[in-house]
């Protein structure tokens, strides 16, 4: 089985970061669906450098979510072997080492953006100061610091997202984990946050593991991307992503885009018969 490794140093202007933060070793990990054995991952093996954005992306089914929830040790691989920054999945969730942002957002209708952004924190035992302090500095990074005192039915879609990804950074993990957190979007919305997304992760210098499956939204966020074949999922190409560190939407009609965007694509069909 050849390794494909992404433990390279990360350059983003001048900030070079070259520690491992994800690692994972012959991962394969079998459901038991109704007395059926469903394998969705076999033999994954994949390194994510300190600082990188990484996607993830497949055809449905292949295993991308499954793979980003045992990071966050909510899914347990059958075999092989799995850090976070060095420690099982099980200790990292303990320890805090991560964020995580649904593809819902998941507030609470009864309390308003900055109590939603603060609960995380409570359950954390956090000092009150340092609750508010927290959920307004995050709120301001998405944007949204003048809706602290709104509810979620009071916003959109995108703002609602805006206010999940806050309170995944409000217990500042440095790693964040998003399980295709923009899918239910208009193009509109979405493109407003890739481009928000993107000089977040810029500003903060977090590593991101992103699942989508949408090759234009990979191609404008990653460093590298991570193409999966079909069912069983197993990692079929990674793609290194040399696109100007500074991105906007224009960028999407260049020729290196679309080069990196044919890649992607040429990838996803050698993929889907895989096997």
């Amino acid at each position: 089985m050849t390794e494909v490794a992404l433990l390279q140093p990360v350059m983003r202007d001048d900030l070079v970061i070259p520690e491992a933060v994800v690692s994972a070793r012959d991962v394969s990990l079998v459901f038991d669906a109704g007395g059926q054995r469903v394998t969705a991952l076999s033999g994954v093996d994949l390194t994510i450098a300190a600082g990188a954005f990484v996607s993830l992306i497949g055809p449905s089914g292949c295993g991308k979510t499954t793979f980003l929830r045992a990071i966050a040790d909510l899914e347990r691989p059958s075999s092989g072997q799995l850090l976070v920054n060095g420690m099982t999945p099980a200790e990292a969730r303990r320890r805090r080492a991560y964020g995580y942002v649904f593809q819902a957002p998941a507030l609470y209708p009864w309390r308003n953006v900055a109590r939603n952004v603060m609960l995380p924190l409570e359950i954390m035992g956090l000092p009150r100061a340092e609750r508010r302090a927290r959920a307004a500095r995050y709120l301001g990074l998405v944007g949204l610091g003048d809706f602290a005192r709104k509810f979620p039915w009071q916003l959109s879609g995108g703002m609602q997202q805006r206010v999940s990804i806050a309170r995944a950074l409000a217990f500042e993990p440095k790693l964040l984990l998003m399980d295709e957190p923009f899918g239910a979007l208009d193009e509109i919305t979405r493109d407003g946050l890739n481009l928000h997304l993107h000089e977040l992760w810029r500003r903060t210098g977090m590593t991101v593991v992103f699942v989508t499956h949408s090759i234009p939204e990979a191609v404008f966020l990653s460093t590298r991307i991570v193409v999966m074949s079909a069912r069983p999922g197993r990692v079929v190409e990674i793609i290194e992503n040399d696109l100007p560190a500074t991105r906007d939407l224009d960028l999407r009609e260049t020729s290196a885009f679309l080069a990196v965007a044919h890649r992607v694509r040429e990838a996803l069909r050698a993929g889907h018969s895989y096997d």
